[in-house]
C-alpha cells in the first residue's frame, strides 16, 4: 500500500461557476490537503482534519493544489509540426499534417513521439487526453502502451479514411472496421485506457466508411466518438459537397449515428441555430480548440450559444494547431476569444472547464476532474509565483480570482510544480 498526504492550498469544483461570487460551485482550503492511498482519494479538507498520525505529508505550501488537467481534442502523430508557418486549414493538412502522420506506420517513430507525447503533456500539468491517433494501428499500439507505463487515464482511437488523403494514409471501409474493432478488443477498458472511435472528418470518409463507423458505434455503445465539424467554411462547403442528401454538415453524422451524450465535436464553430438544438438534443458535447482556431484563422467558438441550446462544451488544445501544449495558455485563448464576441470567461470557469468541465463533457467525473474521495489521484500543483512576470502580478493580487485568473492569462508549463498521475509524481524532469 502507498499512503500520502499532500498540503497547500487545495482548490476542487462542485459544478460549473455561476461568475466570480459563485463559490458554493466550489471547495476552498486554504491550508488543506488531499490523503492519496494506493492511487486514489481518501478525502480532502482542512489539513488539521485530513492529516492522519503517521501518514507522510508532502507540503506543497504555498502552491495550489488542483485536479488534473483534462484536453479533450489533441492529435498525436502531430508533435512535430505544431508552429508549422501558413495555411489555412485544408491546406495546412495536405502540408503538413499528412506528411507527418505517414510517418506513424514506423512502430519506432511512433513510440519514440509518443514519449515526448507524454512528457509534454505532463511537464504542462494534464493527466488526462483524448487524442486521434494516424490511421496506422502502430500509431494506437504506441500511444496506448506508453500511457499504460505511465498509469494515466487516456482515450484515443486511430482515424478512419479512405479518400482524400495520401495513399499511405487510407484505409479501407472493412479495414478500418476491422482494425478498430480489434484495438477496442485490445485496449478499451485495460488499465485506465479507453477507446475513442475516430472517423477524422465527412471529408476523409466514403459513405461506406460512415457505414463502417456507425455500425462499429452501434456495435460498442461504451466507446467515445470523436471527429471534426464545422472548423472552416471551405471545409463545410466540401463536406456538404460529398454529402448532397443531407440537410448541412452535422446532419452528414446524424445520419450515420454518430451524435449522442458520448460523442466529441472538434471546433464546431459555424453553426445554424437549427445545429446547435441538434446538438443540444442528442446530448453531443462541441469542444472549443481557441489557440487552434485563432492560428489557422478559423472563426470564433460560440459557446454561450451552443450553451443556450442546451449543449456543454469541453476545451482542447488541438495540438498540434494550437499553438499551445497548456490547459492554462488554452483557458486564456478562450477568454480572449470571448471578450471578442462581447462575453466574458469568469477565471473559476476558466479552471472548472479545463477539470471538472471536461471530466463532465467526458462522462468521468465520477473518477476524474475533481478531488472528491473516491475518485483516481490525478493532480496538478501551481505555483502562482512561478515566473517573473507572475510574481510582480501576484504582489497586488487580492484573492483567489486574481490569482487564477493571472495563471490563466501568463501561466503555462514553469508554472507546474508537480503532475500526480494515479497519486504518483509524474512530471518529467
Amino acid at each position: 500500500m502507498t499512503e500520502t498526504i499532500l498540503r497547500g492550498r487545495v482548490l476542487s469544483f462542485r459544478r460549473r461557476p455561476e461568475g466570480v461570487s459563485d463559490t458554493d460551485a466550489l471547495d476552498w482550503f486554504e491550508d488543506g490537503a488531499v490523503h492519496l492511498r494506493d492511487g486514489m482519494i481518501v478525502a480532502m479538507g482542512d489539513f488539521d482534519r485530513v492529516a492522519v498520525p503517521g501518514v507522510p505529508v508532502t507540503d506543497h505550501r504555498p502552491h495550489l493544489i488542483t485536479a488534473g488537467f483534462i484536453d479533450t481534442h489533441i492529435h498525436f502523430p502531430q508533435v512535430q509540426i505544431v508552429a508549422s508557418w501558413g495555411a489555412q486549414l485544408m491546406d495546412w493538412l495536405n502540408i503538413y499534417t499528412f506528411p507527418a502522420e505517414t510517418r506513424f506506420a514506423d512502430p519506432a517513430h511512433a513510440a519514440r513521439m509518443a514519449k515526448a507525447f507524454y512528457d509534454l503533456l505532463l511537464s504542462n500539468g494534464t493527466t488526462t487526453a483524448s487524442a486521434f491517433c494516424s490511421v496506422h494501428p502502430t500509431s494506437v499500439e504506441a500511444y496506448f502502451t506508453e500511457a499504460e507505463g505511465r498509469g494515466m487515464r487516456m482515450l484515443g482511437g486511430k482515424v478512419l479514411m479512405d479518400r482524400n488523403a495520401p495513399e499511405a494514409l487510407q484505409d479501407t471501409p472493412q479495414s478500418a472496421y476491422d482494425d478498430s474493432a480489434a484495438l477496442i478488443d485490445r485496449w478499451h477498458g485495460r488499465g485506465r485506457a479507453l477507446y475513442a472511435i475516430s472517423p477524422r472528418f465527412a471529408i476523409t470518409s466514403t459513405p461506406a466508411q460512415m457505414e463502417a463507423a456507425g455500425a462499429l458505434i452501434a456495435r460498442h455503445p461504451e466507446c467515445h466518438v470523436q471527429t471534426h465539424l464545422s472548423e472552416n467554411l471551405d471545409e463545410i462547403a466540401f463536406a456538404c459537397s460529398l454529402y448532397p442528401e443531407a440537410e448541412g454538415y452535422l446532419d452528414i453524422y446524424a445520419r450515420y449515428g454518430m451524435l449522442g451524450p458520448k460523442s466529441l465535436l472538434g471546433h464546431a464553430i459555424h453553426l445554424s441555430d437549427r445545429e446547435r438544438a441538434v446538438i443540444g438534443e442528442t446530448g453531443a458535447h462541441p469542444v472549443h480548440c481557441p489557440t487552434s482556431n485563432l492560428f489557422l484563422g478559423s472563426g470564433l467558438f460560440d459557446e454561450a450559444a451552443l450553451r443556450a441550446h442546451g449543449a456543454t462544451s469541453g476545451i482542447a488544445t488541438d495540438i498540434g494547431a494550437g499553438m499551445s501544449w497548456s490547459m492554462l495558455k488554452t483557458g486564456g485563448a478562450a477568454y480572449a476569444i470571448a471578450q471578442l464576441q462581447k462575453r466574458s470567461l469568469d477565471p473559476l470557469t476558466g479552471f472548472w472547464w479545463i477539470t471538472r468541465g471536461n471530466a463532465d463533457v467526458l462522462g468521468l467525473t465520477d473518477r476524474i476532474g475533481t478531488l472528491q474521495a473516491g475518485t483516481e489521484a490525478d493532480i496538478t500543483v501551481l505555483d502562482s509565483r512561478a515566473t517573473p512576470e507572475l510574481a510582480i502580478r501576484m504582489e497586488a493580487a487580492q484573492d483567489l480570482k486574481d490569482e487564477l485568473f493571472a495563471l490563466l492569462i501568463m501561466g503555462d508549463d514553469r508554472a507546474v510544480v508537480e503532475t500526480y498521475v494515479a497519486g504518483r509524481p509524474s512530471r518529467p524532469r
